[in-house]
């Protein structure tokens, strides 16, 4: 994973993200929470600050990040200091991986692809949240990202290119749901996810180990 330091030395700006855009948080989260299975062994990729692993109930995690781990430690979760493309954990270890927010900060998509693919036991699932780099939201973060600590290393995906990425990497059966349909400044509630994608900036999608 790229842009490593950002997140150790702007962690508090990270964490405060949260806090001051509430409602667009929550609408992410109930929408990766629509596609996660409620049972079975989970694991986050990019685990963060836990912002996401916590409340879904996934108790594992992994970030390149030391800064990111402690808070994620603080909110219940085990974690592991890793990066996504060799992750630390047997072949077929767990029944679903989540990924939110991190495939653009990743420094090879297919090679974490093909790792999470490992990892996941038969017709175990993956679930990855993310901007849409076609919607306003995605297009602003492009345009602006040379001033933004966070996303000066980024690449953001549409969702065509990452439904090609997880065909290539072996993946199946993909249901999509986006939420974020309006400008987070306009956002004072929690958006419902609505299927598909297209008109929403995050866009969440599950697909299945072939």
């Amino acid at each position: 994973m790229s842009a490593i330091s950002p997140f150790d030395a702007f962690h508090e700006r990270y964490e405060a993200w949260f806090v001051n855009h509430e409602a667009a948080y929550w609408s992410e989260l109930l929408a990766v929470r629509a596609l996660t299975p409620l049972t079975g062994l989970g694991l986050e990729i990019g685990v963060g600050s836990g912002r996401f692993a916590a409340p879904l109930g996934i108790r594992i995690g992994f970030d390149p990040s030391a800064a990111m781990l402690s808070y994620a430690a603080c909110r219940g979760i085990a974690v592991v200091r890793s990066v996504a493309e060799a992750m630390p954990f047997r072949t077929g270890s767990f029944d679903f991986a989540l990924n939110v927010t991190t495939i653009c900060f990743l420094d090879d998509v297919k090679a974490a692809l093909v790792e999470t693919y490992r990892v996941l036991k038969p017709a175990g699932q993956l679930i990855i949240g993310f901007i849409d780099r076609t919607s306003a939201l995605g297009e602003q973060y492009e345009t602006h990202k040379s001033e933004n600590v966070f996303y000066q290393a980024a690449t953001f995906f549409s969702a065509e290119e990452v439904a090609d990425l997880l065909k290539e990497s072996g993946f199946s059966a993909q249901v999509w749901i986006q939420t974020l349909t309006h400008p987070l400044s306009q956002i004072r509630d929690p958006e419902p996810a609505q299927p598909g994608s297209g008109r929403g900036a995050f866009l969440a999608v599950r697909a299945t180990k072939s």
